[in-house]
């Protein structure tokens, strides 16, 4: 079968499951049928593009399943006009899906291997309004202004009260939280100096690292 023929099944497929959850953004539905996710996993594990399994990438990282992707970025209510800071680059999916939305992308990540194939992926997309970067993402982005939308994927043992500066009035905040037991998505909201919490879901994502890698 053709690669674009899979590619279609693939989405349709996931789509149809979404919706079972409530899920019909129609923004972000077309934003990930725009961005062929078989461009973001390795070459052996493109039938798994679409599924819900976590697919290993480079470094050790993995990128979460399909459904999961979505039903985060869903959570995270990327609007036209904003500008966002995502934690954890990994392959570049979610923030190129995020960037077929938002005005502005800023996303990081501490291995140069992922960095470099996420640029090459973004060029291949067109997505111009996407900054790559290799950088200790531990305390957000300091001096690169006010976020609209902070995404993480690396777990906090605590709330990272230090992004409060770096989000917009009313902006908001998806990231893991573990107990070292478990890990729990949460929603943050600014509302002057402080978060709103609003606890979302259990998730798989590990601790976050600091500093960049040495190597790769």
């Amino acid at each position: 079968m053709k690669s674009g023929m899979v590619e279609k099944e693939g989405f349709a497929a996931l789509v149809l499951r979404l919706r079972s959850e409530g899920i019909s953004d129609l923004d972000l539905l077309t934003a990930v049928e725009q961005t062929p996710r078989s461009q973001f996993v390795p070459l052996s594990l493109a039938e798994d593009a679409y599924s819900s399994r976590t697919v290993p990438i480079d470094c050790g990282s993995f990128m979460e399943g399909a459904d999961l992707a979505v039903r985060l970025l869903h959570r995270l209510q990327v609007k036209p006009g904003h500008r966002v800071l995502e934690i954890g680059t990994g392959s570049g999916f979610t923030a190129a899906v995020i960037a077929r939305i938002a005005e502005r992308v800023l996303t990081v990540e501490r291995y140069r291997t992922l960095v470099t194939a996420a640029h090459g992926r973004m060029d291949a997309l067109g997505l111009r309004n996407v900054v790559v970067r290799q950088a200790d993402g531990g305390n957000g982005m300091p001096g690169e202004g006010t976020f609209d939308r902070i995404f993480v994927t690396a777990a906090f043992s605590s709330l990272p009260r230090f992004y409060a500066e770096q989000l917009t009035h009313g902006g908001s905040m998806v990231a893991p939280l573990t107990d070292g037991e478990s890990c729990m998505m949460v929603r943050l909201t600014k509302t002057g100096s402080r978060f709103e919490r609003e606890d979302l879901f259990p998730v798989p994502f590990l601790p976050i690292v600091p500093h960049i890698a040495a190597a790769l």
